[in-house]
Parts: C-alpha cells; sequence; structure tokens
C-alpha cells in the first residue's frame, strides 16, 4: 500500500486504527489513524492518474490516502476496515478470522495453488448460471458446493474445516461473494464470512460473471455478448463523451465475440457499458481529443466500426502496449 505522500509504507489494520511503518521490520510506527468516528470513500477519485485509491477522513477532518497495487487488494482493504469500523461502534473486538494464524490453516496450505486447482476445466467447481430472486447469476457456483469440493478433493478433513478454508480464499479475493446473502455475511461481523449454504453465491473474479435480470421464467438466453471468452481484464481510466470528464473503470475484454464491458470498480454486477471490438481501429495517442498536446501519459483511442470514438488511459507505457495488442487481436479474431 502507497500512503499520503505516495511513499511505499507497511500498513497494518488494528482493532481501532491504521498503524504505518517505513518498512516492515520496524519495532515501531510512523503514525496511526483512529478509525474511531471516521469515514470511508471508495474509489477515491481525487487523483486522476492514480488507480485503487481510497480515503479515510478521521473525525478531526484529516484525509489520508491509500493507493493499492490491484482492485481486489483495495477491495479487501476496504472490507475490512468496515468490519473494524462496524466493531468499533458496536462495542465488539475485531479481528480477521481469515488470516492463517487466526484460524490455524495449516502452513501446508498454499491457497494459490489451492485456488488453481479449483478452476481446472475437468476436475474444478463446475460455473453454473443460477436463478434467484427473478435474476440470472451467470458463471458462478454455491457455498455449498465449494465445501463439497474441499472435502470430496481431500484438501479438507470436514466441513468445518472447509468452511475456514474458504473464508481464507474469500478474505484474499479468490472468490468473490454474488448476491444479497453472501454479501451481507461478507459485510457483517458473523464468525466466518463465507456460507455453506445452497442460496449462497460465489464466483472466480476472473470468471465473467455476470447478473441479469430474468424477464421470462421460459426465455433464459445467455447475452450474446457474455459468450466470449475473458482474454485480459483490469482499470483503466475513460473519458465521458458528454463531460469530458475522466473516471476509473474496470473493463473485461472478451473474444468471440469481440467485447470490452466496463463497470463501476467500486463494484456492481452490471456493466456501465459496452464497447463492440469486431474491425475497430486501436492506436496509442500521443495529444488530447481536442488536438492539443497532451499532458497525460500513456493514452489510447479506439475507433469501432461504427466510427465511436473511445479515449482511454493505462497507467504504464506496457500496460498500454498490452492492451493494444489485445484489442488488436480479439478485433480480428472476434466475430
Amino acid at each position: 500500500i502507497v500512503f499520503n505522500t505516495w511513499k511505499p509504507m507497511w500498513v497494518v489494520l488494528l482493532e481501532d486504527g491504521i498503524e504505518f511503518y517505513k518498512k516492515k521490520s520496524d519495532n515501531s510506527p510512523k503514525g496511526m489513524i483512529p478509525l474511531k468516528g471516521s469515514s470511508l470513500t471508495s474509489p477515491c477519485q481525487d487523483f486522476g492518474k492514480r488507480m485503487f485509491v481510497f480515503k479515510i477522513t478521521t473525525t478531526k477532518q484529516q484525509d489520508h490516502f491509500f493507493q493499492a497495487a490491484f482492485l481486489e487488494e483495495r477491495d479487501a482493504w476496504i472490507r475490512d476496515i468496515k468490519k473494524a469500523t462496524k466493531c468499533i461502534e458496536g462495542g465488539q473486538k475485531f479481528s480477521r478470522k481469515s488470516t492463517r494464524r487466526s484460524i490455524r490453516l495449516p502452513e501446508t496450505i498454499d491457497l494459490g495453488a489451492l485456488y488453481l486447482s479449483m478452476k481446472d476445466t475437468e476436475k474444478g467447481i463446475k460455473e453454473l448460471n443460477l436463478e434467484k430472486d427473478k435474476k440470472i447469476f451467470n458463471h458462478c457456483f454455491t457455498g455449498s458446493c465449494v465445501i463439497d469440493w474441499l472435502v470430496s478433493n481431500r484438501s479438507v478433513r470436514n466441513r468445518q474445516e472447509g468452511l475456514m478454508i474458504a473464508s481464507s480464499l474469500l478474505n484474499e479475493g479468490y472468490l468473490q461473494p454474488a448476491g444479497d446473502m453472501s454479501k451481507n455475511a461478507v459485510d457483517g461481523t458473523a464468525e466466518n464470512p463465507f456460507l455453506d449454504n445452497p442460496d449462497a453465491f460465489y464466483y472466480f473474479p476472473d470468471s465473467g460473471f455476470f447478473c441479469e435480470e430474468n424477464s421470462s421464467d421460459d426465455d433464459v438466453i445467455l447475452k450474446e455478448e457474455f459468450r466470449g471468452v475473458i482474454i485480459k481484464q483490469g482499470c483503466l481510466l475513460k473519458q465521458g463523451h458528454r463531460r469530458k470528464n475522466w473516471k476509473v473503470r474496470k473493463f473485461i475484454l472478451r473474444e468471440d465475440p469481440a467485447y470490452m464491458h466496463y463497470y463501476d470498480p467500486a463494484g456492481g454486477e452490471d456493466p456501465l457499458g459496452a464497447i463492440r471490438l469486431r474491425g475497430c481501429v486501436v492506436t496509442s495517442v500521443e495529444a488530447n481529443p481536442d488536438g492539443k498536446k497532451s499532458e497525460e501519459e500513456n493514452l489510447f483511442e479506439i475507433i469501432t466500426a461504427d466510427e465511436v470514438h473511445y479515449f482511454l488511459q493505462a497507467a504504464t507505457p506496457k500496460e498500454r502496449t498490452d492492451w493494444i495488442k489485445a484489442i488488436q487481436v480479439a478485433s480480428r479474431t472476434g466475430k
């Protein structure tokens, strides 16, 4: 995490505040931010070029800005800070239930390797299209399915141990909650944020999950543009067509059919919009859309087959190049 004057800091979340150290090995913190009565802003867009920023405002109206390395890391911090603040308000003791030490995970458990096994197309957890409350949740699975898989795969000895492992996977961002039941459990102060329940839905963060309203019980058809395989995703700055202002958006790139959907990075299962890439032209931009020399870096432009222009900004030159190459491939191979 990067703090305040944008210097790397080692940050520790306590029961009642956040301590920050110059480096992990330091014995004494450089400072402490009290959480009681504080407010949280995420995403924070006070810094146009910086992604994954959030802000903590103390009772003395002091603003403290943090920048995470990636979206899931920021969301995990936000989730835990909200829990800690809620515990303070309710007079409860906050502790992260899913840390290796607090739930006594065996040292041999490798969550990253376990996640890859769970995603295996043949032996992993099967992604389904599930319906609940007149909504269709695509590319997801139930909490019970996760525990069933962990037990049958002999990754855990029993369902209780499976619940602890699943909670840790959830906290570390390997699993994401879908639907009100699973989201409420994550946001609450329950013993386990993960639910061993057939009505609690979850999904893998890079699965292409999306939710849609079911207008007819007899007519459940996946939207054509969501059927493509995800080949790239991440956050970019996007210029609005009306106000010309720049906002951070999460983009998911699919091929066959070739689409880029963009979402509010703060959450929300439905995309804010879509860019059809078939036959598009994508190029790097060294000047602003108004023709003036650009002070912003890493800009690029997508011109669709319908001649709609989209101006985007990546965080680094390499990221811009990677996006351009991926979009070019999708535009040639996708429908």
